[in-house]
């Protein structure tokens, strides 16, 4: 018999407060790009801020065992790509919750930037140099002065309460 419900989720009155509470915020799904010393490495990551000003700043929180913080730290540059709807297996793909037969960068078009690959269907996306990185929590908090950006019109990808929601400017 098929169940509605996911057979490994944790009980809500077990389930993590701050976590069920962060769920509860929209978020933007972008995927963080760097070349690493042998390939490159992308993470999906919805933990994301950008500060104004001279020079403007991206701040994201990563897994700090992930191949992208290795990369970040190696190569000292990324690239942060604002994903659409049409990218959701991208970004699932990247966060490993679907496959990817040959890689995660075998599931789309990639162009290389200064900064680090990016998707070619992005639009909006930026290239920074690594600022710093910190332990805050469980995560890493990369900061990232910002070099280069791309502003497009495509609707967007957001993330809320576990799913996915395509967002367009009206």
């Amino acid at each position: 018999m098929i169940h509605s419900e996911h057979p490994f989720a944790v009980p809500p009155e077990q389930r993590d407060a701050a976590r069920r509470f962060r769920g509860r915020l929209v978020a933007p799904v972008t995927l963080w790009c760097a070349e690493g010393r042998r390939r490159p490495a992308g993470l999906t990551v919805s933990s994301v801020l950008v500060a104004a000003g001279e020079p403007a700043r991206v701040l994201g929180l990563i897994d700090p065992d992930s191949d992208l913080a290795d990369a970040l730290a190696a190569s000292g540059r990324f690239t942060v790509s604002v994903l659409g709807p049409e990218s959701r297996r991208l970004a699932d793909a990247f966060n490993g919750t679907d496959p990817a037969p040959g890689g995660p960068f075998a599931q789309a078009s990639f162009e290389p930037t200064p900064w680090g690959p990016r998707p070619a269907a992005s639009e909006s996306w930026v290239g920074a140099e690594v600022e710093s990185i910190e332990e805050v929590g469980w995560s890493a908090l990369v900061r990232g002065v910002i070099a280069e950006v791309a502003v497009g019109d495509a609707d967007v990808l957001a993330h809320i309460r576990g799913r996915y929601r395509a967002v367009g400017p009206d």
